[in-house]
């Protein structure tokens, strides 16, 4: 069967709480779907308790599910013409501080596929975090269930999922119809990964840091699946390796490890470039903003370069793209309380250019302009607002791009200010009265930044009058 993916092209990074820089867990990705345009929302679905026979239902294949009578909150970032693209909520953090990040795109090769097909009408992304996040008190638990549901009504799509919690990071790789494997992060590590199968030796003697589909051994057994002599490599057995590889999926991990760890010297095309990494450097949200935001930065590969040739400018897909709906880093903080310890970093427009604004998700509601988006142009909605803002930075790059460089650096110093300030306040709220603390916090925040970029709008509009070819020298006397 076809791998059928709206949201089709998605780059990850995960980072365990001993190689941030606060002790934090972070899970992050784009997601980028198929077209350009494409508008989505950012809602909070309410606790439920006693709720029997509630369903999920996809809008993009058969699938109908049962969810448990009792979940907790949770945000979304769907679709706003769901019943046509589908919900794909793509992240959140739910009322027990899972968070769910779903989902990468990720392909099994042939030969795996042959003898374990996709259902065609099983979970696929556009239901997987609404079947799964409100329902689970820990990651662990999220890649448990998660794999339960693929057991039972298998999987349409090869689909990579990232969860956390404030100790545990995973990452879940479903490659055939029912077969998968997660790989925990360690805490001192982190990981990149871009629309291939990225996990490498599997330690089934080692349930702490791996988990997997029943049978999974039996079947590459049976199946003559193993193409290694020696170790179990679930990248090699289950994994792709070609051309587009090459050109669009590897190279985005490469420059991920080269920001990380630039003393490494790699090979943008290398299909062996390991998974899981270590740095000495203490990785922060904004390290994660950056590479998410990338496009070969500084390298002959970045298609803004006006010294590089065209060949290599367009060699590479690179991370931050038109087709970024949305952009989140997920964080789990270990050092304030766990009232108010998860932050949602979320970057709706280019995140090459336009800010990620921090909500608590310990919160009733988000901002009507995140809210109430209307499926064509509304400058009154943060997706139009800032896709908008995207598009006029782009369209005169070289005189607009350090005006933008200086509002994403004063937007990430007021924005910490911010967090740093609710984290000092919440301290005198419980309950209740916290999370409404918190959600007046967060539309505050939103308002700030709204005004900031109509300010912004109002910069480059007016320095782009004096950009206009039709102009023509003359003397101010005449």
């Amino acid at each position: 069967m076809k791998q059928n993916h709206l949201d089709d092209a998605c780059t990850s990074i995960l980072v365990g709480k001993n190689a941030s820089i606060d002790g934090s867990t972070m899970i992050a990705r784009n997601d980028d779907t198929f077209h350009a345009v494409s508008p989505h929302h950012f809602l909070m679905h309410p606790a439920v308790k006693g709720e029997k026979g509630r369903k999920v239902k996809s809008w993009l294949n058969k699938f109908e599910a049962e969810v448990p009578e009792d979940g907790y909150s949770w945000p979304a970032v769907p679709n706003v013409d769901y019943k046509t693209g589908g919900y794909y909520d793509e992240s959140g953090i739910n009322g027990a501080n899972v968070a769910m990040s779903a989902t990468e795109s990720t392909y099994g090769n042939e030969r795996a596929l042959a003898f374990d097909p996709l259902e065609k009408d099983g979970m696929d992304e556009d239901t997987i975090v609404r079947m799964v996040l409100p329902y689970v008190d820990s990651a662990k638990a999220a890649v448990l269930r998660t794999g339960d549901l693929i057991k039972q009504y298998g999987s349409p799509a090869g689909n990579s999922v990232l969860f956390s919690d404030k100790n545990d990071v995973w990452y879940m790789e479903i490659v055939t119809g029912h077969h998968w494997v997660a790989q925990r992060i360690p805490d001192d590590s982190y990981a990149v990964a871009a629309n291939r199968v990225s996990i490498q030796q599997v330690d089934f003697d080692d349930p702490s840091q791996f988990m997997w589909s029943e049978g999974i051994q039996e079947f590459v057994e049976a199946n003559h699946l193993n193409t290694d002599k020696t170790g179990w490599n679930f990248r090699h057995i289950f994994g792709t390796d070609n051309l587009k590889d090459r050109h669009y999926n590897t190279p985005r991990v490469w420059f991920g490890q080269k920001y990380f760890n630039p003393e490494i010297i790699q090979d943008p095309e290398d299909g062996e470039l390991p998974f899981i990494m270590k740095t000495d450097h203490k990785i922060t949200p904004d390290d994660i903003e950056y590479v998410l935001g990338s496009h070969y930065n500084e390298t002959p590969y970045d298609p803004f370069s006006p010294d590089a040739s065209d060949a290599d400018k367009y060699r590479y897909r690179p991370i931050g793209l038109n087709r970024t709906q949305n952009s989140h880093v997920l964080q789990i903080r270990n050092d304030v309380p766990e009232e108010f310890s998860a932050v949602m970093w979320l970057c709706i427009g280019y995140p090459t250019f336009t800010p990620y604004v921090p909500f608590y998700t310990n919160m009733t509601d988000t901002d009507p302009s995140y809210n109430d988006v209307s499926l064509t142009w509304d400058f009154k909605d943060a997706y139009w607002m800032y896709k908008s803002l995207s598009v006029l930075v782009e369209s005169n790059y070289s005189e607009f791009i350090q005006d933008d460089i200086d509002y994403l650096t004063e937007c990430r110093q007021e924005l910490r200010e911010a967090v740093a300030e609710t984290d000092k306040l919440a301290k005198d709220y419980s309950g209740e009265d916290l999370t409404k603390f918190l959600t007046e916090r967060n539309q505050k925040v939103v308002a700030q930044m709204n005004d900031k970029a109509h300010k912004m709008f109002a910069k480059l509009y007016t320095k782009g009058i004096d950009l206009s070819r039709l102009t023509f020298n003359m003397d101010k006397n005449l």
